[in-house]
């Protein structure tokens, strides 16, 4: 019988694969526990249809990394902080710091997440980070800590 996987099923197929597998394994086993689903032409067109809207938001968000490593490069963030003595800063700016930043000055929205500082900020001066876009696609910002 030939069936799509709904889940990954050890030793037997992984989710959207579609396979043949013994009638009474996929009566007895794959189908009652919603494992898979038998392979008619509705389930088939139904698989492809989102097969093709996975893909297609993945292209999207492709582009979107594309668009904002884009606005992003070669830029540089300028955020304020206090200090105290010795112009060490109270506390130290964070990643979510810069992502606010760079919100703020260049309107790209970003998850503090996606931003990895080269150091810890924890005095004035220029400073350089990486935001990870998508996989593959990374932009580097300046970042600046200037008192304020």
């Amino acid at each position: 019988m030939k069936v799509i996987f709904l889940k990954d099923v050890k030793g037997s197929g992984n989710k959207g694969e579609i396979k043949n597998v013994a009638d009474g394994y996929a009566r007895n086993m794959l189908l009652p526990k919603n494992l898979a689903v038998e392979a008619t032409p509705e389930n088939l067109n139904k698989l492809q249809g989102q097969q093709s809207s996975a893909q297609h938001k993945i292209d999207v968000e492709i582009q979107n990394a594309k668009d904002a490593a884009a606005v992003l490069k070669d830029k540089k963030v300028t955020i304020t902080a206090k200090a105290g003595s010795n112009s060490r800063l109270f506390g130290s700016v964070t990643a979510a710091n810069v992502a606010d930043a760079i919100s703020q000055q260049l309107g790209v929205k970003l998850d503090k997440k996606k931003i990895v500082l080269s150091t810890d900020i924890k005095n004035f001066g220029s400073y350089t980070a990486t935001v990870k876009l998508y996989n593959g696609i990374s932009e580097k910002i300046d970042v600046e800590v200037v008192e304020g």
